[in-house]
C-alpha cells in the first residue's frame, strides 16, 4: 500500500531550514526565532520571545532601523552587516529582510533571513575594511538624518538632503528631483551650476520613469549603456555614472535622488547608502510637508476666525480665555489683551444643545453658543450681536399691540352703530341714523388711513418706496397745506412763513404733500396745550429748506434719531397718550430720501423743529430718471 506524503506545514519549515529566520512586531519585539538562530546566535527561543533581539551592535542601531523603514516604504532589501553572538563574538552576514502586512495593508512587523558571509581574507581583510568605512557612514548617516529631521521648512530640508549627498555616498554632485503631473523638476542641487534649478523633463523618458517602472527603489545608469542627459546633467564635465534613488512619501513616489559621479566608480556600498539615504529623505519631506500643512491649515483657521463677524472665543479645560478674535473684542469692549486667561465677561449655555441670550453693560444683546472640543478639552464659544434683532423683536410686539388697539376702536364704534341701525332701524329718527353713518363712515376712514401707513410702512422697510421725481412749485403746495390745517385745532396757531422767490424743487409733489401734513399734523398732536405751529420755506444751498416747528412736548436728547424708526414715538407713553401706530416718521424719512431728500429732528429749548430738503430743480438735469409710484398706495 502506497504512503502518501503529508504536505509540509510553515513549522516544519521553519524548523528544518539552515538560515537564521528571525521576525520582530512593530515594537521591535521577538515573535519568530527558528532554531538555525538559536544555533547562529546561542540564544534560545524561550529566552527572546517578546524582547527586542540582542543581536545588533550599538554602533549598528541606526543602519538596522534606517532599514526597516527602507524596507516598509519601498520593498524587500538585502544587504551585508555584522551581528552579535550571545558570547560577545561577531559574525559576519547577509541580510534579507522584508516587511509584514496585514490584510488592511498596514505594517505589522518585519521577517530577516540571514546567511553567514564568510571573510575569504581572514581577519583584517577586505570585509573587516569594508565593515569598519560602513560603520562609520551609518553612523555619519545618523547625524545627516537627525539634521535633515530638524528642520521643518520644505526648501531647507530638500537643500540640506542634496548637500548630505556628496559626502554619504562619495558623488561628485547631485540633486533633488521632484515630480509634478507627468514632468520632474529640479529643485536642489550640490556641486553643479545654480541655473540648473528649476529645469524640467518628461517623466517618462527619464531615468526616474524607468527607475519607477522596474518598481525596484534604485537604479545604476552607465555611459557605456546610454545617455545621460535627461535632466541637462551635462554641466558636470566627465560624467560617467549615475544612480538615482526614490523617495516615497506616504508610500507613494514624491521625488528622487540623483548622485553624479565624474571621477569615482561607485560601488555596493555607495547604493545602499543613497537607497537607505532616499528612504529617509521621504520621511524628512513627509514631515516637512505635514508641518507646512499645518502651518497653512492654521492660518486658514486665523483668517477665518479673525475675520468672522460672529465673536469667537476659545476657552482652556478651565474655561479661561485663550483665543478672542477681533469681533469679541469689538462686540464685548473687551480687548484679548484684558480677557487673556479670564472667565469670559458673560455666561455659557449649559450645554452644547442650547444657546442663550444675554445683556451686556453696554447695551448690547448677545447670542451665546458653545461647542466642545473632546480632544484637546477646550470650548469654542460663537456669540453674534442681535442687539437689533431684539429691538426689532420689542417693537413688533409693541407694534402689534398698538396696531390691535388703534384698530379695534374704530372697529368697535362701526359694529355697534351697525347693529343699532339693523335692529332699531325702524324705530330710529332721521337724524339719529345719519349720525350713526356719519361716524361709521369718518371711522371706516380712519382703519383706511392706518391700513394705508402699514402698507406705506410695508413698502419702505423692503425698499420698494418709489416717487416720480420732476420740478415742481413747493410754495403752491405748502400754501394748499396750511390752508388745510388752519381750523385743524382752536388752541393752536398756524403761521405759514413762504417767499414768493421760492425756487421750484425737484421731487414728488404727492409726495411732498404726504411728508408736510404728517410733519404739521404731528406738530399739532404733541402740543396738546396748544400753541403756535410754524411752518417756514427757504432756498439755502441748492436745497429747497422745509422747517416746521412746535411748542410742544418736545424730544428727549439722544432721541433725534430713535423717532425716526419702525414703531417708535417720542415718549415710552405716548402710544396711550397720542395714539398711533408709530409708523409715521420712519415712512416720512423714506419718502424724503426717495425724492433725494431728507428729513432731521431738532430739539428747541421749547418744542421741536423738524426739517425737511429737496433738491432744487435749477441744479437738477432735466433728464433725469423717474420712478414710476404712487407714494400713497
Amino acid at each position: 500500500m502506497a504512503h502518501e506524503r503529508a504536505p509540509l506545514s510553515a513549522e516544519s519549515v521553519l524548523a528544518f531550514s539552515a538560515d537564521a529566520i528571525v521576525a520582530v512586531d512593530t515594537e521591535f519585539r521577538v515573535v519568530l526565532w527558528n532554531p538555525a538562530a538559536e544555533r547562529m546566535f546561542g540564544w534560545s527561543a524561550e529566552d527572546l520571545v517578546g524582547r527586542p533581539p540582542p543581536i545588533i551592535p550599538d554602533e549598528l542601531l541606526a543602519e538596522h532601523h534606517a532599514v526597516l523603514e527602507r524596507v516598509r516604504t519601498g520593498g524587500p532589501l538585502s544587504i551585508v552587516s555584522r551581528r552579535q553572538r550571545r558570547d560577545g563574538t561577531l559574525v559576519d552576514v547577509r541580510i534579507d529582510t522584508s516587511c509584514l502586512f496585514d490584510d488592511s495593508g498596514h505594517a505589522t512587523g518585519w521577517v530577516s533571513v540571514l546567511h553567514t558571509h564568510e571573510d575569504t581574507a581572514g581577519a583584517g581583510g577586505p570585509l573587516q575594511a569594508h565593515m569598519t568605512e560602513r560603520a562609520r557612514l551609518v553612523r555619519r548617516l545618523t547625524d545627516v538624518v537627525a539634521d535633515i529631521n530638524a528642520d521643518l521648512d520644505l526648501c531647507a530640508v530638500l537643500d540640506r538632503i542634496a548637500h548630505s549627498l556628496t559626502e554619504l555616498t562619495g558623488a561628485d554632485a547631485g540633486g533633488f528631483v521632484l515630480i509634478e503631473d507627468d514632468r520632474l523638476h529640479l529643485v536642489s542641487l550640490t556641486q553643479l551650476s545654480d541655473h540648473l534649478r528649476g529645469y524640467s523633463a518628461p517623466l517618462e523618458s527619464s531615468l526616474f520613469g524607468e527607475l519607477l517602472r522596474s518598481g525596484k527603489t534604485v537604479l545604476l545608469a552607465t555611459d557605456e549603456t546610454r545617455s545621460l542627459d535627461d535632466l541637462i546633467w551635462a554641466d558636470l564635465d566627465g560624467l560617467h555614472t549615475i544612480a538615482l534613488g526614490v523617495s516615497n512619501v506616504q508610500g507613494r513616489p514624491y521625488g528622487a535622488l540623483y548622485a553624479l559621479y565624474s571621477r569615482r566608480k561607485v560601488g555596493h556600498l555607495e547604493l545602499e547608502l543613497l537607497e537607505l539615504l532616499a528612504a529617509h529623505a521621504g520621511s524628512a519631506l513627509a514631515n516637512a510637508m505635514a508641518y507646512q500643512e499645518m502651518v497653512r491649515q492654521r492660518a486658514y483657521e486665523h483668517a477665518v476666525v479673525d475675520s468672522s463677524a460672529d465673536g469667537i472665543a476659545v476657552l482652556d479645560r478651565a474655561g479661561r480665555v485663550r483665543k478672542w478674535n477681533r469681533s469679541a473684542a469689538e462686540l464685548t469692549g473687551y480687548s484679548a489683551t484684558d480677557v487673556a486667561g479670564r472667565l469670559p465677561p458673560f455666561p455659557l449655555p449649559a450645554s452644547v444643545d442650547g444657546h442663550i441670550k444675554h445683556r451686556l453693560d453696554n447695551g448690547r444683546w448677545l447670542e451665546i453658543l458653545v461647542t466642545d472640543i473632546p480632544a484637546t478639552a477646550e470650548r469654542v464659544v460663537d456669540f453674534r450681536d442681535i442687539t437689533e434683532a431684539k429691538e426689532l423683536e420689542e417693537q413688533k410686539d409693541l407694534f402689534l399691540a398698538t396696531a390691535g388697539h388703534e384698530l379695534r376702536t374704530p372697529i368697535t364704534v362701526i359694529q355697534g352703530l351697525a347693529g343699532t341701525l339693523i335692529q332699531r332701524w325702524g324705530r330710529l329718527g332721521e337724524g339719529a341714523r345719519r349720525n350713526a353713518v356719519d361716524t361709521i363712515a369718518d371711522r371706516a376712514r380712519t382703519l383706511a388711513e392706518l391700513v394705508e401707513n402699514l402698507l406705506l410702512g410695508s413698502h419702505a422697510g423692503n425698499g420698494d418706496l418709489k416717487v416720480n421725481r420732476g420740478p415742481f412749485d413747493p410754495a403752491r403746495l405748502l400754501r394748499a397745506n396750511a390752508l388745510a390745517f388752519e381750523g385743524f385745532s382752536d388752541r393752536h396757531t398756524l403761521r405759514l412763513e413762504v417767499p414768493d422767490d421760492l425756487p421750484e424743487a425737484d421731487g414728488d409733489p404727492m409726495a411732498t404733500e404726504v411728508i408736510v401734513d404728517h410733519l404739521l399734523e404731528n406738530a399739532f398732536k404733541y402740543s396738546p396745550e396748544g400753541g403756535r405751529v410754524v411752518l417756514r420755506a427757504r432756498a439755502q444751498n441748492g436745497e429747497v429748506v422745509v422747517t416746521v416747528e412746535d411748542e410742544g412736548i418736545g424730544i428727549t436728547p439722544g432721541d433725534e434719531e430713535r423717532i425716526f424708526g419702525r414703531f417708535a414715538q417720542g415718549e415710552a407713553g405716548d402710544r396711550r397718550r397720542f395714539g398711533g401706530i408709530g409708523l409715521g416718521l420712519y415712512i416720512v424719512r423714506r419718502l424724503a430720501r426717495a425724492q433725494g431728500g431728507d428729513v432731521t429732528a431738532h430739539a428747541l429749548e421749547r418744542g421741536t423743529r423738524m426739517r425737511f430738503t429737496l433738491q432744487s430743480a435749477d441744479g437738477v438735469m432735466a433728464d433725469s430718471p423717474a420712478e414710476t409710484a404712487d407714494p400713497r398706495r
